[in-house]
């Protein structure tokens, strides 16, 4: 079984000041001790890095060199995958969005469930209920 993680989890399991952080270092911690494919998109990755470092979003925003480290830590990992878009991603995109009104935040959910469709994945570990609107994954909170 495969599954991933939204950028949130990343977040709070990097931020200690965060009410989450506990839950989502645990679910983190477990997800990286495997032995199941974990899959880290890169729109997750590059949010992580946007968010983790930014003064207005965290109190204590963590130095780009150490966010860095974090990615190439996880990216180290024997069985982490990144992989992108792929040929056919907008008939994937519209078939995850054919019942849903996408528009404003939710557009980046809609494209990385459509990114977990497209290479099979079907877990994704959230505090973000918004993606409990898409019938094409499970979503799982890591309180």
């Amino acid at each position: 079984m495969s599954s991933t993680v939204d950028v949130n989890v990343l977040v709070y399991a990097s931020n200690s000041t965060s009410r989450f952080h506990e839950e989502a270092r645990a679910t983190l911690d477990r997800l990286v001790a495997g032995p199941d494919l974990l899959y880290l998109f890169w729109p997750v990755l590059m949010g992580y890095l946007r968010i983790a470092t930014h003064p207005a979003l965290l109190p204590r925003p963590l130095p780009p060199d150490e966010v860095a480290a974090n990615i190439g830590a996880l990216l180290a990992l024997p069985h982490v995958r990144t992989v992108g878009e792929e040929e056919g991603f907008w008939d994937v995109y519209r078939a995850v969005t054919s019942d849903v009104t996408v528009r404003g935040n939710l557009v980046p959910d809609a494209h990385l469930v459509a990114l977990m469709r497209q290479h099979g994945v079907t877990k994704l570990w959230t505090r973000d209920r918004d993606f409990r609107k898409f019938d094409a994954i499970r979503v799982e909170d890591p309180h």
